[in-house]
């Protein structure tokens, strides 16, 4: 089993829609995936609520202190568990990322994204000095269509040492559409989009 945690300290920057898209993702892979909702917005929930979690079951456990006991109470038999972290450098947060086998950090192309991921940055590396096998990854979100900046953003976010998905996912309405129906891409007509998400999944399961 892998713990996934999709993690931004800013708001907006796409982090449950990653989450909900790439957990469908997996499991059209024949990979049995459980979200955890750790923000205590509930955001994921709210989305698994409108389907009664009939596309990916989602469950809210948003106690830090005791993360890492209730997902291994929760997880048995699944091969992802995908977290949707809290925003800001919480307990939350801080928790998500000591639990975590992969962190991905989803980031619009903007120069206030790229600040804002700074801290986060700061505290997986803290992880890693301990010795940890973390992984963490920037994964572009949001992008527009026909311009550079995704190329760019990728030159920026690696001066903070952490590498880029080669995968990312761009501006469509498709994904917030189906996200107010507590659905994914995959029950849109959109193709481009469910190509984009089946890109980032292919590139996590191809990590070790």
């Amino acid at each position: 089993m892998k713990i996934v945690s999709i993690l931004n300290q800013k708001g907006g920057s796409g982090k449950t829609t990653l989450t909900t898209n790439l957990a469908f993702a997996l499991s059209l892979q024949k990979q049995k995936v459980l979200i955890v909702d750790s923000d205590p917005q509930g955001s994921a929930s709210d989305w698994g609520n409108e389907t009664g979690g009939e596309i990916v079951p989602v469950v809210g456990l948003n106690r830090p202190k005791s993360l890492p006991k209730d997902i291994e109470a929760v997880s048995n038999g699944y091969d992802y568990v995908l977290i949707d972290g809290a925003p800001q450098l919480s307990d939350q947060m801080s928790s998500a990322i000591r639990v975590s086998d992969i962190v991905l950090i989803p980031v619009q192309p903007s120069p206030y994204d790229i600040w804002a991921a700074a801290s986060l940055v700061d505290a997986i590396k803290q992880r890693q000095e301990l010795g940890s096998e973390l992984k963490a990854f920037f994964v572009i979100s949001r992008a527009i269509t026909n311009t550079n900046l995704a190329g760019e953003v990728k030159g920026a976010l690696s001066e903070y040492g952490l590498p880029s998905f080669t995968s990312s996912t761009t501006q469509k309405i498709s994904y917030s559409s189906s996200a107010a129906a507590g659905k994914t891409v995959f029950q849109t007509n959109d193709k481009k989009a469910q190509s984009e998400v089946e890109s980032i999944a292919k590139e996590l399961m191809e990590l070790k």
